[in-house]
C-alpha cells in the first residue's frame, strides 16, 4: 500500500481554502479503496463550506469567532477554522492547550472549570508566551487563582462562567452577590478577563423559534452579568457566548464580544436533527467494509463497530433515531433509510430503518460504505488521523494527524 508523504501546510493556508496536497508521484496516488478500514474520512469541501457559513454570519454582527478546537484536535483543521495562526481558540483540556500552544496558538481560553492542581501547568504555558485564560464559578477557585498568581508574580486571567439555562455549571446571571464575591477574590492577585456561558440546552431545542429563544437567553445572561460587574467597578472586557446551535440562530449579539462554537466545522447527525444543518453538510464519516450478511434478518455486517463510531446515541432522543449513524455509499451519498442499527466492539449491523419500505442495497463482501456519525467529537476521538478527500472524489489528498488524551 502506498504511504503518505508528510503534510506541508503552513500559515499561508489561513486566508484561502486551497488545501496543499502532499508532493507525491501521481502513480502513487491513494484512493479510499487503498485504505485499511475502519478509518476516519474528512470531506474538505464540506468543512470549508461550514466554516465559511459561520464566519459570514458572525461578520454581520461584528463579533469574533473563537472556535472550540476540542472537535478538531488537529492543527491542520485548527488553521482552517481560526482567523489567524495565533488564534483565538477555545480548548477543553490542558493537553489541547499544550498541543496548540506548541504549534503557535497564543490566544486560548481553557473553557472547563479550573481545578487548582492544574494552575501550575497554566502558569508554565503562560510563561512560554501563550495568553491562556481559565474559567471558574466559585469563590474557592477565584482564591486559588489569585494565590497562584501572587506566587508566580503573574496575574492569571479568568472568566466567570454564567449559567444561562440550568444545563450545567456557572453562576446565575442575577446573583450579584456571588458574582462580586468571585470578582473581588480573583482580583486580589489574578485578572478578571470577563464572563462566559454555554447554551447547552440548545441541544434539546427543536425548531428555529426555539433556537432563537435559546440564543437570546444566552446573550442576555452574559450581558446582564457583565453589567453587574462593571457597575461595581470591575473591568469586563470579554463577553463570550457559545454553542453551535445558537451561533447559527442568534438574531441579536449586542453586548457580546465573541462566539465560541466547535462542532460546526464538521457538523453531525445530532446537529442535523436539531435543524442546524443538512445531512449533506456533514463533513465527517467513517469508512467501513462489508464483511458479512445475515439475509434472514435483513442485516449487512461491516467492520466498523462502536470502537470506530463511539457509543454516542445522541439521536435516540430526537424525532428520527439514526442508530449509530447513517450509511452512505463510498462517495458519501446516503442510501435510503439505511442506518447502522446496532454495534458491537468491532462489528456494525446495518439494516433498513424500522418502518421503512426501502430495499436493503445489494452490498457484497468487500464493498465500502461510509457512515455519518451522531456526534463528531466522540467519533473523531476514536481515531488517530483524518484521511482528507474533496467531495465525491475518492482520491485521498492528505492525512492529518489527530491527538487525544488529557
Amino acid at each position: 500500500m502506498p504511504t503518505f508523504i508528510p503534510n506541508r501546510i503552513g500559515s499561508k493556508n489561513m486566508k484561502n481554502n486551497n488545501f496543499l496536497e502532499s508532493e507525491r508521484d501521481l502513480s502513487d496516488q491513494i484512493t479510499l479503496d487503498d485504505l485499511e478500514t475502519p478509518c476516519l474520512i474528512l470531506d474538505a469541501e464540506r468543512m470549508e463550506r461550514n466554516v465559511a457559513r459561520l464566519r459570514a454570519r458572525l461578520a454581520k454582527f461584528g463579533v469574533t469567532l473563537r472556535p472550540h478546537l476540542k472537535t478538531a484536535k488537529s492543527i491542520e483543521v485548527a488553521r482552517e477554522v481560526m482567523s489567524s495562526p495565533q488564534g483565538p481558540a477555545t480548548v477543553s483540556t490542558l493537553r489541547e492547550a499544550e498541543f496548540f500552544a506548541s504549534a503557535g496558538v497564543t490566544d486560548i481560553i481553557y473553557a472547563v472549570g479550573i481545578a487548582p492542581g492544574k494552575l501550575e501547568k497554566i502558569i508554565d504555558l503562560r510563561r512560554k508566551g501563550c495568553d491562556l485564560a481559565v474559567v471558574l464559578d466559585t469563590v474557592e477557585q477565584a482564591q486559588a487563582v489569585a494565590s497562584a498568581s501572587i506566587d508566580a508574580e503573574m496575574a492569571i486571567p479568568a472568566l466567570i462562567e454564567i449559567d444561562c439555562d440550568g444545563h450545567r455549571s456557572g453562576v446565575l446571571p442575577h446573583d450579584a452577590r456571588l458574582l462580586l464575591d468571585i470578582a473581588d477574590a480573583l482580583t486580589r492577585g489574578g485578572e478578571l478577563r470577563g464572563v462566559l456561558t454555554h447554551a447547552g440546552a440548545s441541544y434539546d431545542a427543536r425548531g428555529a423559534e426555539a433556537l432563537r429563544v435559546c440564543a437570546e437567553n444566552e446573550r442576555v445572561a452574559v450581558v446582564d452579568a457583565a453589567a453587574i460587574l462593571r457597575d461595581a467597578g470591575h473591568a469586563c472586557p470579554v463577553v463570550s457566548i457559545g454553542s453551535t446551535p445558537t451561533a447559527h440562530y442568534a438574531e441579536n449579539l449586542d453586548g457580546v464580544t465573541e462566539v465560541r462554537a466547535g462542532v460546526f466545522v464538521f457538523f453531525d447527525l445530532v446537529m442535523a436533527g436539531i435543524g442546524v444543518c443538512r445531512i449533506d453538510d456533514i463533513a465527517l464519516s467513517v469508512l467501513g467494509t462489508v464483511i458479512g450478511h445475515q439475509h434472514e434478518k435483513g442485516w449487512i455486517l461491516i467492520d466498523a463497530g462502536w470502537m470506530a463510531m463511539s457509543r454516542d446515541r445522541g439521536t435516540s432522543k430526537q424525532e428520527v433515531d439514526q442508530g449509530y449513524g447513517i450509511v452512505c455509499d463510498s462517495t458519501g451519498l446516503p442510501y435510503e433509510d439505511l442506518i447502522l442499527a446496532d454495534a458491537n466492539q468491532e462489528h456494525g449491523i446495518v439494516t433498513v430503518r424500522p418502518g421503512s419500505n426501502a430495499a436493503l442495497p445489494d452490498l457484497k463482501i468487500g464493498d465500502r460504505v461510509r457512515i455519518h456519525p451522531n456526534h463528531a467529537c466522540a467519533t473523531g476521538a476514536q481515531h488517530g488521523s483524518y484521511r482528507v478527500v474533496r467531495g465525491s472524489d475518492n482520491v485521498v489528498v492528505n492525512e492529518w494527524k489527530r491527538f487525544g488524551g488529557w
